[in-house]
């Protein structure tokens, strides 16, 4: 007995075979992407010590600026956020940042009172 409820999504495509290459093209390039800064942060986590001695700063803010390019791709092309008004986009993204940077006040603030602390116990 054949199910009615299923819907046959395949079957509702309404682009042609070349928009459906374009739009697996673009699927392609972003994986690509993504594989690519994932393998460079693996590869910058198990060798750092060998390529970048002594620059454990510099490590750090290469982890942070590729997790934020990590994040923007995976936001605007899966979640279709990039397909969006720059308006809703702004709606959307801009508590986040505000958000964030409250967070590094805070953790700025709290990282002068922890600083300051020591030095007068000490």
């Amino acid at each position: 007995m054949e199910r009615d409820d299923i819907i046959e999504y395949s079957l509702d495509a309404h682009h042609s075979e070349e928009e459906g290459r374009k739009i697996r093209r673009k699927i392609w390039l972003v994986t690509l992407l993504l594989a690519v800064v994932t393998t460079i942060e693996v590869a910058v986590g198990a060798y750092w010590k060998e390529w970048f001695p002594g620059h454990w700063q510099a490590v750090k803010w290469t982890f942070v600026v590729l997790t934020l390019v990590k994040a923007t791709y995976i936001v605007m092309t899966f979640m279709h956020l990039g397909d969006e008004r720059r308006n809703i986009r702004s709606i959307i993204l801009l508590p986040y940042a505000l958000f964030i940077l409250y967070l590094i006040f805070i953790a700025i603030w709290e990282s002068q009172y922890v600083h300051h602390t020591w030095e007068t116990y000490l």
